[in-house]
């Protein structure tokens, strides 16, 4: 049986006697890592990205405000809510700390059934903002990433391959004669075909690290990491002839077929490399294979 990751918890606190039993209270619910000092606590959010933390304030060396200062500085933790622990009964410190931007107060001595709830609202609602952002990256008719999911996709590859040195390859898709087919079986008929193109793009993709997206109407995109030309030309193929092989069946018992266009482009860039340009050249070679017959896969040449 398949089972749900545990919401993680960085608790940062001098006081052993704090830590132990803030991680009793928790455990329970969450996978929970504990640090000691407040330098400890930034480099553990760093690493492992909690999806929570609880800082106390009073440390020595470096104390809750400035770890959260720290941490509000760097684009990877900057966003990680953090609740204060605190024994200060002041509305200055409560104030400064809403300022720097905590998301809420546990106060000393410790109570279970608070501490418990002051967390299960913070992870609740980290759990909606996600569950949201997923639902926003995604096409909601053919169930495949949306084409702002594959912008993001596409400026992390671009950005890996140019640490790594590696090529990068990019496919667009275009159903062949797709509003023929609209005006022909209808739009609800389209969008079967649509779901069901979509589906033959992703399964003809075998590595986790190739990423298929809906770029918009009937067309499609499909980035290939670490792929060179060659590479990207096979998996092409096989994408253009499994989609000719699918069967699209009516509602009167009628069945279709479809075919695509497919334009292949391969870079390894640099930092002076245009994503912009890359994606210009796929559609000159998505153009060239509409123009030249259709069904068929062509790859941009430099000229």
């Amino acid at each position: 049986m398949e089972t749900t990751a545990k919401n993680s918890l960085l608790i940062v606190d001098d006081d052993n006697f704090n830590l132990t039993q803030l991680s009793n209270i928790l455990k329970q619910e969450y996978s929970v890592r504990a640090v000691s000092s407040g330098a400890a606590g930034v480099k553990a959010a760093e690493k492992f990205l909690p999806d929570l933390i609880l800082l106390d304030i009073m440390m020595p060396e470096m104390d809750g405000y400035e770890v959260l200062a720290a941490l509000n500085k760097n684009a990877a933790t900057a966003n990680i809510p953090v609740i204060f622990i605190t024994g200060l009964d002041n509305k200055s410190d409560e104030k400064l700390g809403l300022q720097l931007g905590a998301v809420d107060y546990i106060s000393k001595p410790f109570d279970d059934v608070i501490v418990k709830l002051r967390v299960h609202q913070q992870i609740r609602n980290i759990n909606q903002l996600r569950t949201i952002e997923k639902l926003s990256m995604i096409d909601q008719l053919t169930g495949v990433p949306n084409r702002r999911n594959f912008d993001n996709r596409l400026e992390t590859e671009w950005g890996r391959a140019i640490r790594e040195h590696w090529f990068v390859s990019l496919l667009m898709i275009d159903i062949d004669h797709f509003k023929t087919y609209n005006d022909t079986y209808g739009h609800q008929q389209g969008d079967k075909t649509l779901i069901a193109v979509a589906r033959g793009i992703s399964g003809a993709l075998k590595r986790s690290s190739d990423f298929c997206a809906r770029w918009g109407g009937e067309e499609f995109a499909v980035l290939l990491p670490n792929t060179d030309s060659a590479g990207s030309m096979v998996i092409a193929e096989h994408i253009r002839a499994d989609v000719a092989e699918l069967i699209v069946p009516c509602d009167n018992g009628n069945v279709t077929r479809m075919t695509v266009s497919i334009g292949a482009n391969t870079i390894a860039p640099t930092k002076d490399s245009s994503v912009d340009e890359f994606i210009k050249k796929t559609d000159a070679a998505l153009y060239e294979s509409k123009n030249t017959g259709r069904n068929r896969v062509c790859r941009y040449v430099m000229t």
